[in-house]
């Protein structure tokens, strides 16, 4: 390596005398990032040719876990609590469940919605309904009353498939939903009347395959999933089978999954990260995935050295949870060799790697309906994934484009296309969508007015299009991507723009690694909106001084939160993320807000009396 190195500066002291010095820096970096860049190369070029192959064969989810399980059958597929099931069984419960809703006449094209908390049986029904053609709609298994009518009448659900535990959620809405809707209750209770026992009904099923396998299409729907958006009703988007079967190449090419793996996933069924990524690593890779009926951060660790799991997941705010769980003798105790999700903070991502002995972190990019999907390969400490600078295919890729601070509007050039942002400058992610590339083809959702809100057209050419990610990335000088914000996570205040989730990881790494909400709030009729943090501490006994302090020396002052809301605890979706939208509407209104309110005042924060609201509202206190 040394005579390498010396050879090389040798050729860059030549290269100096004939180029320009920010050319012998471009080519630096072009030396310094080629190995990650040609991986990146050949795993583009190995999964458009590998989409090419499937489309050509008209490949399925449904073939592929065929042959998976002829392959291992008795290998276990689930590990769930004291259960084990294997290939050969998960295989023989999804042919009954293909069965029984053929016999009920459910047929190709049909959508039922699954409503069922984490459990095999879960999994084994989706992958039965599949065989069938059927769409399953993954409900989150949180909702009730009118937001779970919502989600299985936007996806014109037939029948619903439900567990004993949400019997009652879902029959609280029976009298809201079309009147000739199917139900199934799987379990060991006794189903009400006009509820079908889908228990009973598999006893006498068939457990071979139903003859209608060959009629699933690569370009079939496979199933619906609901996005977890913090404000209004899910919105249902599309996974054709195409789409699944990739993940294929994600789990094998990419995170290097072999059937030897143990996949510990504690993870939301309902979601994409749990229910399609963390399933397919046993569905198509033949690894045995661990299931949990819910994340808990004081068994994560231990979870994963009881079932000597060599990878596991995470996602939104997980690692923060168990980071914050007091130190144990075992946490170095496991067989991990690799962490993969969405959601490491920066703040926490070396001291959660040191403290629990993890060799690689593959941090992950990408939504469950988007086209941009993007993996950190190589360990960079806060990164989401990289893009080849100096690559001609890059925009294949992803681009960052400049954006509106205000209306999150693309800018244009005089020929009204979109300008690029230059390096280390946060713009909008887009993916572009090239004709007839299920790669890159963005689905959309079922409600098509939606789906047209994710589109923006004459973006680098005349006539082209693309998807709009909604968040905010910025690329440095080695094409490593970094996320910085959701669109509607951004607020303006004193003329500059405020990072939300920047500002959230700051304030958690000084209380604690506590729960906390930042967002903007109007101040009468102030411009911009100033910013507000709403804290998870039940016991009041917040160091305010210290908090002051701390953001001092960390954040600008107009990044600063004006106003801070002790709260006892905070509602999340499904895949752990802090909602924030009665917060929002709360504001800082002690007139509305029961919880301890504070307004930084010089180097702290006092108690926000109605007194001092009025004052700040009528501008007698100038903020």
């Amino acid at each position: 390596m040394d005579i390498l190195a010396i050879l090389f500066n040798w050729a860059l002291a030549f290269i100096s005398l004939f180029l320009p010095q920010h050319y012998i820096h471009n080519v630096v970096i072009l030396f310094k990032t080629l190995p990650r860049d040609l991986k990146i190369l050949y795993l583009t070029f190995n999964v458009v040719l590998r989409n090419y192959f499937y489309k050509k064969t008209n490949a399925n989810g449904i073939s592929r876990f065929q042959k998976i399980a002829r392959r291992h059958p008795n290998k276990p597929c689930f590990l769930f609590q004291d259960q084990v099931w294997t290939f050969k069984e998960v295989d023989e419960f999804s042919n009954k469940i293909a069965h029984v809703f053929h016999q009920s006449g459910f047929k190709k094209g049909d959508v039922v919605a699954l409503v069922m908390t984490n459990q095999p049986e879960y999994a084994c029904v989706w992958l039965g309904l599949a065989k069938l053609g059927v769409v399953t709609a993954l409900i989150n298994s949180n909702l009730t009353s009118e937001p779970l009518c919502h989600c299985i009448k936007v996806a014109l659900c037939k029948a619903v498939i439900f567990s004993d535990d949400l019997s009652t959620v879902v029959l609280a809405v029976k009298s809201q939903l079309p009147t000739d809707m199917k139900y199934f209750q799987l379990g060991e209770s006794d189903p009400s009347e006009g509820i079908t026992n889908l228990k009973l009904s598999m006893q006498n099923a068939p457990t071979e395959s139903v003859p209608l396998v060959e009629g699933v299409q690569y370009n079939d729907h496979f199933v619906y999933i609901y996005t977890s958006g913090t404000t209004g009703f899910p919105k249902a988007a599309i996974i054709p089978h195409s789409r699944f079967i990739l993940i294929q190449f994600l789990c094998e090419e990419v995170l290097g999954l072999t059937s030897d793996d143990i996949v510990y996933d504690p993870l939301p069924l309902y979601h994409s990260a749990g229910g399609l990524l963390g399933v397919s690593a046993a569905f198509l890779t033949g690894a045995t995935v661990v299931l949990r009926t819910k994340f808990s951060a004081t068994h994560y660790i231990s979870d994963c050295a009881h079932y000597k799991c060599t990878v596991a997941q995470y996602i939104g705010e997980m690692c923060r949870y168990v980071l914050a769980v007091p130190e144990q003798p075992t946490d170095k105790q496991h067989r991990l060799r690799l962490i993969a999700g969405i959601g490491l903070r920066p703040a926490i991502w070396r001291e959660f790697v040191k403290r629990f002995n993890i060799p690689k972190v593959m941090e992950m990019y990408g939504s469950t309906e988007g086209n941009l999907q993007f993996v950190n390969y190589d360990n960079k400490i806060g990164a989401v994934g990289s893009i080849p600078r100096f690559f001609p295919f890059k925009r294949y890729i992803g681009a960052i484009i400049r954006v509106n601070p205000e209306t999150m509007e693309p800018i244009r050039d005089k020929d009204g296309l979109c300008i690029e942002c230059e390096i280390d400058e946060p713009g909008m992610f887009v993916g572009i969508i090239p004709n007839k590339d299920s790669v890159k083809d963005f689905h959309g959702y079922l409600d098509k007015t939606e789906s047209s809100k994710k589109y923006i057209y004459d973006v680098f050419t005349k006539g082209d299009k693309a998807f709009v990610s909604g968040d905010l990335i910025m690329m440095d000088e080695l094409g490593y991507l970094y996320f910085k914000d959701r669109t509607g996570d951004t607020f303006r205040w004193k003329g500059e723009n405020v990072s939300t989730s920047e500002v959230e990881a700051i304030i958690s790494s000084k209380i604690g690694l506590k729960d906390c909400i930042v967002f903007g709030v109007e101040v009468g009729d102030l411009e911009g909106r100033a910013g507000m943090a709403a804290i998870v501490e039940p016991s009041g006994t917040l160091d305010f001084e210290g908090l002051a302090s701390s953001l001092k020396t960390s954040l600008p002052s107009y990044a600063h939160p004006l106003f801070i809301r002790l709260i006892s605890e905070v509602e999340m979706t499904g895949t752990y993320k802090l909602k924030k939208t009665a917060l929002v509407k709360d504001g800082f209104n002690p007139f509305v807000i029961k919880d301890p309110l504070y307004f930084r005042k010089g180097s702290t924060y006092v108690p926000l009396t109605k007194e001092i609201y009025e004052q700040i509202i009528s501008e007698k206190i100038r903020v």
